[in-house]
């Protein structure tokens, strides 16, 4: 989607193409003169544009200013929609909208590939204005639950024969071949 165009696909749904950055859109904005603001969204960055009072304005954030990738529910006069968005840290009305669809079968998907794809947290929101993670995550890190070491003297013990966990020295014996006075034994290239 270019410029405002329309999403490919379904005419019930606004799909961004999470491959396809950088990428622009027309997304709502209660504030804004025409309700409606142009995002372009790049790897790096986020670029917002708006009119408020007749006075044009450009909005440049890292996209380190956002928290994270979020995926909410949200009702309106239409109905309620699943929707996954770019949350913003500190300011709810810069949440930018990159999936909005009335059935929940590829939300999933989507939240998970936008999440991918800019590096970011991944978010879920209870009531649609507090932002929580659903992985504990320490940096880039995701963390799961610490499992305990293998014992050496338990039940999976027997099931991995102990004589390849023991090394032995080899063993001289008259035909092997010993190699005197020679300067190096290796080959090298």
């Amino acid at each position: 989607m270019r410029d405002g165009g329309s999403p490919a696909g379904s005419s019930r749904a606004m799909r961004l193409d999470p491959h396809a950055l950088p990428v622009q859109f027309w997304a709502k904005d209660a504030v804004a003169d025409g309700r409606l603001r142009h995002v372009e969204l790049h790897r790096e960055r986020v670029v917002v544009r708006r009119s408020l009072s007749g006075m044009r304005m450009a909005i440049n954030m890292p996209l380190a200013a956002f928290a994270g990738v979020g995926l909410a529910v949200i009702t309106d006069e239409a109905g309620a929609a699943v929707a996954v968005m770019l949350a913003h840290k500190d300011d709810d009305t810069l949440n930018l909208p990159l999936y909005l669809a009335p059935e929940t079968d590829d939300a999933l998907a989507e939240w998970r590939s936008w999440g991918e794809v800019l590096g970011l947290p991944l978010l879920v929101s209870d009531d649609g204005s507090d932002w929580r993670e659903v992985f504990t995550q320490l940096g880039a890190l995701r963390l799961g639950r610490l499992r305990p070491r293998r014992r050496r003297r338990s039940a999976l013990r027997k099931r991995r024969p102990a004589i390849l966990m023991r090394r032995t020295a080899g063993k001289l014996t008259e035909r092997t071949p010993v190699y005197r006075g020679e300067r190096e034994i290796i080959a090298r290239n």
